[in-house]
């Protein structure tokens, strides 16, 4: 730690080490621009309504990873919304794909809490930095599906969120997976539409090694499907 701290010139931690090398964390300013922007105009305006389900299953305290479909760049705004600073007082952190830290968007979400991390091939500081977030007691978002999937079709998972668990799991940090399921009036939404998300019962990762994370992978795709569909009740919409 000492060698680190000198091979940097500071005497920061080790998290803090890391999470320079993929961040800027959230910046003071920044971030209640940002939820004014988003919460009180751009959701307001854009939806005609936006339902919350599930609450009760949502830990206010904690390490916790949050496990959403992903149906829309919407889902960023929402999900803040709905589990965000007003509502449990801490922040959503997004573990996001690399190319969307590039660009106008990506000097944004460098200060507002999100972090890259290259799908396939992640390095070694953007798997052990999460699990600082957790060792701390964040609130982590992981979209499991890896990407925007606007079609009707079954999940189809990766396992890093498994594998993620299980790395925190290895370092005595107990994470509670809570499924989200959102949905809105179309794919993608339109102006004047209703969104939906439901938090569904919390899951908790058992065993270790390969088999493990895939078994819990499906589990997690069952729960994620479970509250889409119950998001989409709420609108009205089929199952």
């Amino acid at each position: 730690m000492r060698l680190l701290a000198a091979q940097t010139g500071s005497t920061a931690s080790l998290p803090q080490v890391r999470e320079r090398g993929l961040c800027n964390g959230i910046s003071p300013w920044l971030s209640p621009l940002a939820m004014v922007a988003s919460q009180d105009i751009a959701l307001r305006l854009f939806f005609r309504s936006v339902r919350v389900l599930g609450r009760e299953f949502l830990p206010t305290a904690g390490p916790v990873l949050l496990a959403p479909t992903h149906r829309a760049r919407w889902d960023a705004l929402l999900l803040p919304h709905a589990a965000g600073r007003r509502v449990t007082g801490r922040d959503c952190r997004f573990m996001v794909t690399v190319d969307e830290m590039r660009g106008v968007q990506g000097w944004f979400l460098h200060r507002l809490g999100c972090f890259p991390v290259k799908q396939g091939r992640p390095s070694m500081a953007s798997l052990r930095y999460p699990v600082d977030l957790l060792a701390a007691g964040e609130q982590l978002v992981v979209f499991p599906e890896g990407r925007i999937v606007r079609e009707q079709t079954p999940l189809r998972l990766h396992q890093g969120l498994a594998r993620l668990a299980l790395l925190a799991a290895g370092r005595g940090v107990s994470v509670p997976v809570v499924p989200v399921g959102l949905a809105y009036g179309h794919r993608p939404p339109r102006w004047r539409d209703g969104a939906a998300l439901c938090f569904g019962p919390p899951l908790s990762l058992e065993g270790q090694g390969r088999e493990a994370a895939v078994a819990f992978t499906d589990q997690l795709a069952l729960a994620m499907a479970t509250a889409e569909a119950r998001a989409r009740g709420a609108l009205g919409l089929a199952p």
